[in-house]
Order: structure tokens, then C-alpha cells, then sequence
């Protein structure tokens, strides 16, 4: 996700050179939603995790429910993920969610399986996901079994993200570059796009 909004002050007490804009409010929430159930969940505590004061969030996010659902939308990360045609979506993938790993300091797709809220929270989570995730790359690929093989691409995609992250910050995939990891792992993707 990107922001036009510019930098903000940082409140008084806050560590300088700290992140204190737009991203830095929904990676504190991504993490916290993903971590406790809504219930659980405060301004104060995400303003806390973010170095911004709760006002700011308010003032740039209106409530904690419309916080909630910039956390739950997948479209942006989407948009990105399937920016290329498909004779090149496998690599391209595993490129952009390593890209996308770094620029948002997390996994943009994974909180989709860690999410401990409560049903109704789970089920909003999942169905957001396959509606701008995989139902979006079934429409895009061609031949049979569209639908299966967009739900093993988005599995592999989260398979990823959890190996990435499990293994930081000494496994070897913390140490291999971007394309490494591509020359490795795309070939099973773009078999799945490819349908063959």
C-alpha cells in the first residue's frame, strides 16, 4: 500500500527517525488484528505499536472498524502480484511478494492464515481474500481446472511468505537474493498458471 499523505510529526517521546506515517499505522494494525480478536484490539494500542498518537489514526482512518478494513483488503498487494502477463506471472510473483515483504517490513498475504479474531472476523479475512486474490487470478488464467489451480498459486504464494518468515533472520532464504529465490521457486508456479 502507498500513501500519498507526507510525514507527520512524530509525538513527543517518540524515538526520531521513527515511521510515523500511513504505513506505519497499518503495519501495527495488520500485526495486531492478526495477533488478538477485534474485541481485544485498541487505537491506543495500535498508536502505541505505530509511535503516533491514537488522534492521528483517527484523524486518518476515522474509526477502528475502517481501520479493520484497510487491514482486510488484499487489493493493492493483488494489484501488484498480478501485474504481468502470464508467461512471466510465475516469476514476476515471487519477485513482487518478496518486493512487497520488504516495502511493508511483513507478509502482505499471511495474516489471511494467522488471524486469531473471532468467526465473524475470519470469515470476512478469508472471503476478502478469495474474492481479491483467488477468484482474481482464476478469472485471469486460461485452460482447466482454473479455479484449483488459482487456489494452489495462492497457497504456494502463502507457503512462501510462512517459510520466509519462519526462517528469519538466519535462514538461507533471508540470504538469498530476490532472484534466487525466484529461479527456485517460480518454475512450480508458472507450471500451475500455465495449466500444464
Amino acid at each position: 500500500m502507498t500513501s500519498t499523505d507526507g510525514p507527520v510529526a512524530a509525538p513527543a517521546g517518540a524515538e526520531a527517525g521513527a515511521e510515523t506515517g500511513r504505513e506505519a499505522i497499518v503495519r501495527a494494525a495488520r500485526r495486531a488484528f492478526t495477533l488478538r480478536p477485534y474485541a481485544e484490539v485498541t487505537m491506543r494500542g495500535i498508536a502505541a505499536a505505530a509511535g503516533v498518537s491514537p488522534s492521528l489514526i483517527v484523524k486518518r482512518f476515522g474509526s477502528k472498524e475502517a481501520l479493520f478494513n484497510t487491514v482486510v483488503d488484499f487489493g493493492a498487494a493483488a494489484d501488484e502480484l498480478f501485474a504481468a502477463p502470464p508467461s512471466v506471472l510465475g516469476r514476476h510473483l515471487v519477485l513482487t511478494m518478496v518486493e512487497l515483504r520488504a516495502r511493508f517490513r511483513g507478509d502482505p498475504l499471511l495474516r489471511v492464515v494467522f488471524s486469531l479474531g473471532i468467526e465473524d472476523e475470519r470469515t470476512l479475512l478469508r472471503a476478502r481474500f478469495r474474492e481479491q486474490v483467488t477468484d482474481r487470478l482464476a478469472a485471469a488464467l486460461t485452460g482447466p481446472d482454473a479455479q484449483l489451480r488459482a487456489e494452489l498459486i495462492a497457497g504456494q504464494l502463502l507457503g512462501l511468505g510462512a517459510t520466509l518468515s519462519l526462517h528469519r533472520p538466519d535462514g538461507a532464504g533471508a540470504h538469498a537474493t530476490a532472484e534466487r529465490l525466484a529461479d527456485l521457486y517460480a518454475p512450480g508456479l508458472q507450471r500451475l498458471i500455465n495449466g500444464s
